[in-house]
């Protein structure tokens, strides 16, 4: 069993049409172990109880957005590991700042396609 077999992530998103093409994505790369999250507060309480090896999470969601998620993860003993990649369609120098701060492990901007999905997923958990 590889790493791609093995791997948790969980996709957390507002917006359903977003959620599916990240995990069309996955689909494609081959990654079938996910689980999806439309709010971050959900997100943070699941991650709490089950916690993933990686959370791809959208920027801009209402309640607790991307930065609000990671901070949380990063401030949770039980969560502060796992890997978070933010998902965002407009990743302007403050959030960059802000999110690097925080301890972000990578970012993608949408629109992507999934060779660019792998090779950042790749660069936060290893070779797929």
């Amino acid at each position: 069993m590889g790493l791609k077999d093995n791997l948790r992530i969980m996709v957390v998103d507002d917006m359903a049409t977003s959620r599916g093409l990240i995990t069309q994505a996955l689909d494609e790369i081959g990654i079938k172990n996910y689980v999806t999250e439309n709010d971050g507060k959900k997100a943070f309480s699941r991650l709490a109880a089950t916690p993933v090896h990686l959370v791809l999470s959208d920027y801009n969601m209402p309640g607790m957005d991307g930065l609000g998620l990671l901070k949380a993860v990063r401030t949770n003993p039980a969560t502060q590991k796992i890997g978070f990649i933010l998902v965002t369609g407009k990743p302007t120098p403050e959030i960059v700042a802000e999110a690097k701060k925080l301890g972000l492990n990578n970012m993608i901007k949408k629109p992507f396609t999934s060779d660019s999905m792998k090779q950042c997923i790749e660069s936060v958990v290893g070779r797929l």
